[in-house]
């Protein structure tokens, strides 16, 4: 059964863990991916939830306060998975904007809300985040920067009844058995 609080707690434990081990700052970019269809219990794109959304959002604008980064909310494959970001965030990162507004319907509860929260919304197709949280296994990987490292929480497996996969990310390491990759 769906409980918001339930799924506010569940998610400001995994945010919190996240950041702990993948500190963000402003100039980062945290990617959401979420599907309040499976938060709630539904098959992904079938049961929207608006109060499912908004628990999210709260969660995630509390952490960003705090912390300071950017963040990135991905509608679903009818908009070709684009993305809700603030004005100021599409500017800071060079991001090209692109006309649609996210519904229920086309983008996702999640993204819709989100664009009906932030102050000036933009959509932008592409984008390379540091970090992301993936709620009901809508597949943000496209939008995380190379080299993606899994997060698991320690506590937290899913939200509500959605799984839930983390990621953040590090540089490539390159130059073979040659190479020093810390500063002694």
């Amino acid at each position: 059964m769906f409980n918001p609080q339930r799924i506010g707690e569940q998610l400001e434990t995994a945010v919190g863990e996240l950041l702990a081990e993948a500190p963000l700052n402003s100039s980062q970019i945290l990617v959401v991916g979420t599907s309040t269809s499976e938060v709630v219990g539904a098959r992904i794109g079938t049961a929207g939830s608006a109060q499912a959304a908004e628990t999210i959002y709260r969660v995630l604008s509390n952490a960003r306060q705090k912390s300071e980064f950017h963040l990135a909310f991905q509608c679903c494959e009818h908009l070709n998975r684009a993305l809700v970001v603030e004005r100021t965030t599409a500017a800071t990162f060079g991001l090209e904007e692109v006309s649609v507004i996210p519904v229920a319907k086309a983008g996702g509860s999640m993204a819709a809300y989100a664009y009906h929260q932030f102050s000036e919304p933009v959509m932008v197709e592409v984008i390379q985040a540091d970090a992301g949280i993936d709620i009901g296994d809508t597949l943000i990987g496209m939008h995380l920067k190379r080299v993606a490292v899994p997060f698991r929480s320690d506590t937290v497996r899913s939200i509500g009844e959605a799984h839930l996969t983390m990621a953040y990310t590090r540089p490539k390491l390159i130059g073979g058995t040659r190479a020093v990759y810390t500063r002694e």
